[in-house]
C-alpha cells in the first residue's frame, strides 16, 4: 500500500459540519419577532400612571372611562372625589367615615386643610394607592383625595313640614318628579339652602338619590338640608294638600308663567320635573297651578337644577314683598 495503511474495505463517511453550529444559525437569522405593543413593555405602567396624575393635578383633563357600575346596596357608603369638594364637605360638617388621600401624593393648601380637619374631627386617614381611589370613586377625578360617607338616612315626607312649623316659617319643600341626574338633585339641593326651602322630596324609584355626586354638586349643603323619600311621590303630594299646601308644578308646557302666581307666598310644594319630559301625567293632575318659566324661543329648555333655581328665586321674592 502506498499510504502504508491497511483499507477497511467501506466507503469513507461524509465529514459534516460541527455540533450544534448549524441550529444556532438558523435561529440567529430568525429574529425576535414583531414589536410587542405598547401596553405589555415594562415602562407602559408606569408612563400612564405619570400622566394620569398630571392630567389629575392640572385639575382634571380627560377622564378616564368609568367602569361597569355595580348595583349599589342601598347601605353602602358613598365617595367624593376631588380635592375641592373633598375640603369643601369637610368644612360643612358632612357625615364621613374615612378620608383616603394617594401615596406620594402632591400637597397644596387643600390636601393639608383636609388632613388637619378630619385629624380634628376624628375621621380615620387611610394612605391608598391611586388604583384604589380609582376603583373607590369609579373613574371619577379625584386628584388624590376621596372621602368616604355613610348611606343618606332619609326622612320622612311629613317630617319636612314639622321643620317649617318648629321654625316658625311657612313651608316651602322641593320635590323632584323624574330627576335622575345626582348632579342635578344636587345643584337643587344648594338653591333650596339658598332660597330657604325646608327640605327635598324625591320618589324611591326611577329617580337621583343622595349619592356622592350629589354631594359634591351640592358643595355640601344637603348637610344643611333634610331630604324625604316617598315610595309614591302622587301619594305625598296629595297628603301635602291635605295638610294644608299648595302644589306648584314647574313644566315648560305650563299656561301661567311663575312670576305670576298667586300661590307663592302660601305653603308650598315646587314640583320640578326632568328637562326632557317635564312633569308626568298624574303628578301634573296632583298640582294646584302649573307654572312655566319665560325664556327666549331660542331655547327649548332649562336644566332642571337651573329651573329650580328661577323658580325658588321668585319665590323668595314674593315673600319678601
Amino acid at each position: 500500500m502506498a499510504a502504508g495503511g491497511r483499507s477497511s474495505g467501506r466507503p469513507a463517511k461524509k465529514k459534516g459540519p460541527a455540533k450544534g453550529t448549524g441550529g444556532q444559525k438558523r435561529r440567529s437569522l430568525e429574529g425576535r419577532g414583531a414589536t410587542p405593543p405598547a401596553e405589555m413593555r415594562h415602562w407602559y405602567k408606569d408612563k400612564a400612571r405619570g400622566e394620569r396624575i398630571a392630567r389629575e393635578d392640572q385639575g382634571g383633563g380627560a377622564r378616564r372611562p368609568a367602569p361597569a357600575r355595580q348595583r349599589r346596596s342601598e347601605d353602602a357608603p358613598e365617595y367624593i372625589g376631588g380635592r375641592n369638594p373633598v375640603l369643601e364637605a369637610l368644612q360643612a360638617g358632612v357625615p364621613c367615615n374615612a378620608l383616603y388621600v394617594a401615596q406620594r401624593i402632591d400637597n397644596d393648601d387643600r390636601v393639608r386643610d383636609s388632613i388637619k380637619i378630619a385629624a380634628e374631627r376624628g375621621i380615620a386617614l387611610l394612605e391608598v394607592t391611586r388604583d384604589k381611589l380609582d376603583r373607590l370613586t369609579e373613574g371619577a377625578v379625584h386628584q388624590g383625595v376621596a372621602l368616604q360617607i355613610p348611606a343618606y338616612d332619609y326622612a320622612h315626607p311629613s317630617e319636612l313640614v314639622e321643620l317649617a312649623h318648629d321654625a316658625g316659617e311657612v313651608p316651602l319643600i322641593v320635590a323632584l318628579d323624574s330627576v335622575t341626574d345626582p348632579r342635578n338633585l344636587g345643584a337643587i339641593a344648594r338653591s333650596a339652602t339658598a332660597f330657604g326651602a325646608h327640605g327635598l322630596l324625591i320618589p324611591s324609584r326611577r329617580s337621583a338619590g343622595v349619592t356622592g355626586g350629589a354631594w359634591k354638586t351640592s358643595a355640601g349643603t344637603l348637610a344643611n338640608l333634610r331630604v324625604a323619600r316617598a315610595a309614591n311621590l302622587t301619594a305625598a303630594l296629595r297628603e301635602y294638600r291635605e295638610a294644608g299646601l299648595f302644589v306648584v308644578g314647574l313644566d315648560g308646557a305650563g299656561q301661567t308663567d311663575i312670576g305670576d302666581a298667586d300661590l307663592l307666598t302660601e305653603p308650598l310644594v315646587v314640583v320640578v320635573g326632568s328637562e326632557g319630559k317635564g312633569l308626568s301625567r298624574l303628578v301634573r293632575e296632583h298640582c294646584d297651578v302649573v307654572t312655566r318659566i319665560p325664556i327666549h324661543a331660542a331655547t327649548e329648555s332649562l336644566n332642571a337644577g337651573v329651573a329650580a333655581g328661577v323658580a325658588l328665586y321668585e319665590v323668595a321674592r314674593h315673600r319678601r314683598l
